[in-house]
């Protein structure tokens, strides 16, 4: 697959709150120190539409803000592409939670946050944009299905694409079924060659492999984040980003295939 540019990075999530102390981890010159990922309003959006955003939906635009702070590109003219293994979970339990109740009184502002988009809209509503986006889930290749379909809208539409990669752990009983352990969001701007921007940080392209195991880390804490979150699939990709240089990692993708990412330092 022809490569495409890789503008900047970004990252959310216990002990990895953003991109300078991501890379002291990656690179070893930060212990990575357990801690608790705040929660808080976005300051994206008007007043009416911030009190309805949930956890999931504040971890998304956090992200993806931070990504776009070290870019030269306005953020209304940024194809979007969120990718989340399983939305919005505490909000789809208390619709069913509501839905056993007489009457069934589902809430209007539940609801419209229980579709899989939800943080797609309130992101493009807080910027004003009319640019295409998808939202898109693949249980845990969803991150590697969210970076293809990214990596393809750059390369069939010649244009810059947002990607944002986000899971929260699901409230009980469905995390019973569906166990995610921390929060986690990250972002990638990717562009295609030759375009104008003040930040490079390399080239990747990708190719489906087979028979290929996933990469992971020898790390103990770092891995298990990778396998607590399927956004956190991402974390090896990031890490390559942090250190520099060229190489090659596997993500997880489906039963039969993985997701072969090159990086190219530039």
């Amino acid at each position: 697959m022809t490569p495409v540019r890789i503008l900047t990075a970004a990252i959310n999530a216990p002990g990895l709150p953003d991109w300078a102390t991501a890379r002291g981890v990656f690179g070893q010159l930060e212990s990575l120190e357990p801690a608790t990922l705040p929660f808080s309003k976005t300051g994206l959006l008007p007043p009416n539409e911030e009190r309805r955003t949930t956890g999931t939906i504040q971890l998304a635009l956090r992200v993806a803000r931070q990504a776009l702070e070290e870019t030269d590109q306005r953020p209304e003219d940024l194809a979007t592409v969120f990718a989340s293994s399983c939305g919005d979970a505490e909000v789809v339990l208390r619709i069913c939670r509501s839905l056993a109740l007489q009457g069934r009184p589902v809430s209007p502002i539940q609801f419209h946050n229980s579709v899989h988009n939800a943080a797609a809209g309130y992101w493009h509503i807080a910027w004003g944009s009319i640019a295409p986006s998808v939202s898109l889930a693949a249980y845990d290749g969803t991150f590697a299905a969210g970076l293809l379909e990214a990596v393809t809208q750059v390369l069939t539409e010649d244009r810059i694409v947002l990607l944002v990669a986000y899971d929260l752990p699901p409230p009980p009983p469905i995390r019973e079924v569906r166990p995610i352990r921390d929060p986690y969001g990250m972002a990638l701007v990717l562009a295609p060659e030759g375009i104008h921007e003040h930040t490079d940080w390399g080239t990747l392209s990708l190719s489906l492999v087979s028979e290929e195991p996933e990469t992971g880390f020898e790390a103990s804490e770092l891995e298990s984040i990778r396998l607590g979150n399927p956004a956190a699939r991402s974390l090896p990709l990031l890490q390559l980003l942090a250190l520099g240089g060229s190489d090659r990692v596997v993500l997880p993708y489906t039963s039969r295939s993985g997701l072969a990412v090159e990086l190219n330092a530039p």
